[in-house]
Parts: C-alpha cells; structure tokens; sequence
C-alpha cells in the first residue's frame, strides 16, 4: 500500500504578515517562557516525529532517492534523540547561573547570569538533509523559549509538506508555524523583524540573509559549507583513509556540506590508496551504486546539471567511476586525480558524489595547497602519525575537524558544530542549540545596606582617588617586557605551583606518599 506524502502548497506573501504578528503576539504574552511549557512542546515533537516516521522515510526517498537506514541514521533518530537529551537537561540549563571570577568586593550584589529567550526566531531550511537540518534547530529555538517560523527548504518538497503535518498536528500554533514556498515567500519574511534569523544553505544566499538582516541589526547563525580538504600523509593508515573517506563523500550522493571536498594524498601512497579505494567500493556498492538501494540521488535537474558542468570543466582524468544519467539524477562515485589546484574541482564545492585527488610532494606543499584553496573550511580531514595531524590542526584554520576519520565531529548530535569565516557563524546542536537561541542576561541585585560601601561613587569625587584605587587596583605578576615576576615568598608557600589550589595540591601530595 503506497504512502500518502501530503501535498505541498506554497503559503503564499499574502498570508505571511498574520504569520509573523501572531508569533509576535505570543511571544510578547509570555507564553513560551515557563520551562515546563517547553517541555511539553519538546515531548510532542518528539512523539510527532515517531508516529510518522514511515512518512519521513516515503518523504526522504522520493527527494533523494535516500535509503532507509541513511533516512534513521541522519534524520529521524537525529532529531529523536536530540529532543530526549534536550528534555533530560533543559531544567539544568535554564536555571541562572552564579556569575564567575567575581571580585569578593562586588560579590555583595549577587551577580548571576540569567537565560532569557531571544524573541520570534525565523529558521530557513535546507534541502540535503531535510529533517535534521530544519527540526534541529527548531528543537533549540523551543527550549530556549522562543517562538518560531520554520520556512523548509522547496528543493524537498516531499520533506518540507510531512514537516508541516507532523508541527501543525503537535505544537501549538500560537507559538509555531511554517511558511513554505520559495523565493518570494522567504523574502517576505526576510522584511519581518525578526529576533534572530537561523540560515542553512550556500554562501551566495547566506550573503542576502547577512545584508536583509543588517538592516535592522538582527543577529544571524549562518551554517554554510567549504572547500573542505583531507590530508592523507605517506604514514596514514591508508586502508582506513580510504574507506573512511569514500563513504564520507558518498553518503547521501556526496550533497553533505561538511564532507572533504578534494583529497590532498603523498605521492608515495596514491597508487596504494587507489587500490583501497577500488576494494571499498566494491564492498559497499556490490552491484554498483546505481543498483544499489543505499545510493542516493541528486536532488533535482539543477543541482545535477550544476555537478555536471564542474565535472565538464575539470582537466583532471578520471580514476574510478564517471556513469551519469540526467534523467535518473544518478551520479555514480567518481574519483578524479587533477594536477592543479585552480582545477574546477578543487576551486568549487561540488556538494556531489566528486572526490579530487591532487598529489602531492609532502605535507609542507599539502599544508599550503589547503590553506591557499580555502583558509576557513567547515571541516578538515588530516590523516596520519599524531605529530603530523597535530601539525595541521595547528596551521590550518577550520569550522571543526576529524582527525583519521571523515566528519565523525559533525555526525555527533550532542557536539557543538559551526563554521569559522565564510564557512558559516555561530554553532548549535546539543547544548549549543540551547545557547544558540538564548540570551545570557547579567544582573545584579544591590541591597539598600550596602548603601555606605558604594558612597565612594557619588560627587564630589575630592579625596576619593586614592581610596578608589586602594580599593579596586590589581598589581600585576609581570613586568614592561611581559615577563612574569616570581615572588619568592609565594613561591615557597605554594611550592612553585603558582597558586594557592596548586601549593595544596602538591602538599597533599607529599603528605600522601609520606
């Protein structure tokens, strides 16, 4: 029996201005803001979720051409699970938190950090993968507090209609609603006042967000993607490399943004990473990718089209692979040795099922090539000895890194994940998401006691300074070349531990191995 997918609609401009002011009209009630309130929310997105998961999986399938295990693995249990440890910690996180590294003079006034929420959050979709990267954030946006706009990404339609079903029949619709459509409809509320704007997507449209929300100072997260390189060095575990990184760039047809987009290999060790490579692909894709039902699909005739051309341009010659069929979206995995770092191949992100090798002589000429593609990646892959990956997470800057893996760091649901530069702004998941869409507010709560302690405040200020600056300067451990001055004195009592916890530290210690 077939799965009916509900129909995908457009919401229309028109519709869109009642859309914004009701989300407004909530948040301003204080609705959203009890802990408990959030809960409830989370738990029946959760069971939204669950109860449709046949629906999530019909839905990714017709978009992607994605399997069903990649399907769980990278939408539903994701989002699942991110929920439960949300509700686990929520309470935790939300309460206010003791301000640190307080003077003792001022800890009369109770400092803390309090979490507020930030307001009405308009969440901007993307098409790969489609649940995760639209429900992910929402999820944080509604621990926060906050009120919500989800607009899906139109190049999964199919996704974009079952998330509208499953939030529309769980939350409430006061506080959370989409919009679908395109264009014109995510331009009408981009001309929304907004608390802040969460965007996934490229760097071209990631620019019009930026600019739209500068205009009324509106905080942006921006998770974009990169020319992201992996570096395998001649003393790297070349079966490992291999196997890790081929299914890194063919998991979901390569359309994963923080995926290696070109592979930077010791000369020495090419022809034995061919070989491993070749052995993988056999193993995962037995009867080839295209007969295989774990292979996915490019999501639509442009995107193809696109792949295709920077497959077109490239100088490169083709190792492995290179079937193609428009009309399936089929993109087989291909593996392409070029010579040049300017090739199309490198210079481009093909957020396909391409895989660039360029040689190299060493890990110094690989570290530059890196560097000069791209000098903030979302990701970066270093393969090899602990001292040489050291090296490159030292010289090379990126969103995140795996290292002797590709993007485990990014498969973690609980670990901060963003970019750096034009790699993206700001991180969410796990905690992060909480924090994402919060605002750390400081206060202070001055008793009417303290009233003849902070007397030295008010005018006339004669005769204060002195006072003042007895009271409130520090003396510094260092001198005017930046070197620290060691007191003798101190240093005997903490026995050359520097601080008093230390000095205790290592008496305990001594009094132990008596």
């Amino acid at each position: 029996m077939a799965i009916a997918i509900p129909d995908f609609h457009h919401t229309g401009t028109e519709g869109i201005a009642d859309i914004y002011e009701n989300v407004r009209r909530t948040f301003n009630t204080h609705k959203t803001k009890p802990i408990d309130f959030r809960l409830v929310q989370l738990r029946k997105l959760y069971w939204g979720l669950k109860d449709n998961e046949a629906l999530i999986v019909e839905a990714c399938k017709r978009d992607l051409g994605k399997s069903t295990f990649e399907t769980y693995l990278a939408e539903i249990c994701w989002c699942e699970n991110d929920i439960i440890f949300m509700c686990d910690n929520l309470k935790k996180w939300a309460k206010d938190e003791k301000a640190p590294d307080i003077p003792l003079a001022n800890s009369i006034v109770f400092p803390k950090i309090r979490k507020d929420p930030l307001g009405c959050i308009l969440i901007i979709g993307t098409f790969n993968f489609p649940i995760q990267l639209s429900i992910g954030p929402l999820i944080g946006a509604i621990a926060a507090g906050n009120t919500a706009v989800l607009k899906p990404s139109e190049n999964a339609p199919n996704a974009a209609a079952v998330m509208q079903k499953i939030i529309e029949a769980s939350l409430d619709p006061s506080c959370y609603s989409v919009v679908q459509g395109a264009i014109s409809e995510t331009t009408a509320l981009l001309d929304k006042k907004w608390d802040k704007i969460f965007y996934t997507g490229s760097v071209n449209v990631a620019k019009i967000i930026a600019k739209k929300a500068a205009e009324t100072l509106t905080p942006v997260t921006l998770e974009l993607g990169g020319r992201n390189p992996a570096i395998v060095t001649k003393n790297a575990d070349i079966r490992l490399a291999a196997r890790r990184l081929l299914w890194g760039k063919f998991m979901n047809a390569g359309q994963v943004c923080v995926s290696q987009n070109y592979i930077l290999i010791d000369k020495e060790v090419l022809q034995q990473f061919l070989v491993e490579l070749k052995k993988a692909m056999k193993e995962f894709y037995p009867d080839g990718a295209r007969a295989s039902p774990d292979y996915s699909r490019i999501v639509n005739e442009r995107q193809w089209k696109r792949i295709k051309t920077m497959f077109d341009e490239t100088k490169g010659k083709i190792l492995i692979g290179g079937e193609m069929d428009e009309g399936e979206k089929f993109m087989e995995p291909t593996v392409i040795q070029v010579d040049d770092p300017r090739d199309s191949l490198i210079v481009d992100e093909s957020f396909g099922p391409l895989i660039p090798i360029l040689p190299v002589d060493d890990l110094d000429q690989a570290i530059r090539i890196a560097g000069e593609v791209h000098s903030t990646p979302l990701g970066l892959y270093p393969f090899g000895t602990k001292k040489e990956t050291d090296r490159i997470l030292n010289e090379l800057q990126s969103g995140g890194a795996s290292v002797n893996d590709a993007f485990f760091h990014g498969s973690m649901p609980t670990l901060s994940f963003g970019g750096v530069g034009d790699s993206g702004q700001g991180a969410y998941r796990g905690k992060a998401s909480f924090d994402c869409f919060t605002h750390r507010r400081s206060v202070t709560t001055t008793p009417g006691w303290v009233e003849m302690l902070i007397a030295i405040r008010y005018p006339p200020y004669k005769g204060k300074l002195s006072k003042f600056q007895a009271m409130t300067d520090s003396t510094p451990n260092f001198d005017r070349d930046g070197k620290v001055k060691y007191q003798l004195v101190k240093y005997i009592l903490s026995l050359g531990a520097g601080s008093a916890a230390g000095g205790l530290t290592r008496y305990a210690i001594i009094l132990l191995g008596e």
